[in-house]
This record gives structure tokens, sequence and C-alpha cells, in this order.
């Protein structure tokens, strides 16, 4: 019984225009970005780039906290023995 998606060869089958190993590699590194349209790759408006680094810092802020706090407790466990 053949699985859906598989070849007869037991490897997954593509579709007619998805391309091979050399056509993701240029999509990837050749064509980039799109530059037709402006603010694509940076988030459409200026409001929405400053919401977005305000959301990336309070992430890492976060981030900072919780290792703080871990740090804190590994040295209060070492401190009681």
């Amino acid at each position: 019984m053949e699985r859906s998606g598989m070849g007869k060869d037991g490897k997954a089958s593509k579709a007619p225009g998805e391309g091979g190993r050399f056509w993701a590699w240029a999509y990837k590194y050749v064509a980039g970005p799109a530059e037709g349209v402006q603010g694509a790759v940076q988030g459409g408006s200026t409001q929405a780039r400053e919401l977005w680094k305000q959301d990336l810092e309070n992430r890492k802020r976060w981030s900072r906290e919780q290792r703080e706090r871990k740090r804190a407790a590994r040295e209060a466990r070492r401190a009681e023995r």
C-alpha cells in the first residue's frame, strides 16, 4: 500500500513547480527579500517596527530577569551547604 505523498521508491514526491535543492538555495540566497513592496521586510510601518522593537526588548528583559533569578537560586543553594 502506498502512502499519500510518497513515490514508488519511498521518497516524498514534490509538486512539479517546487524545484529541488538548487532552487531552494537560489531562492534563499539569490532572490532575497521582496524589493517591490515598500516596508515588506521591515514590518510595514514605522509604528509596527517600533512596536516590534519594544516587544523584542521586553522579551530580552524578561529573559535576563529569569537568568538572574536562576543564578540567585543556585547561589543560595550553594551557600546553604
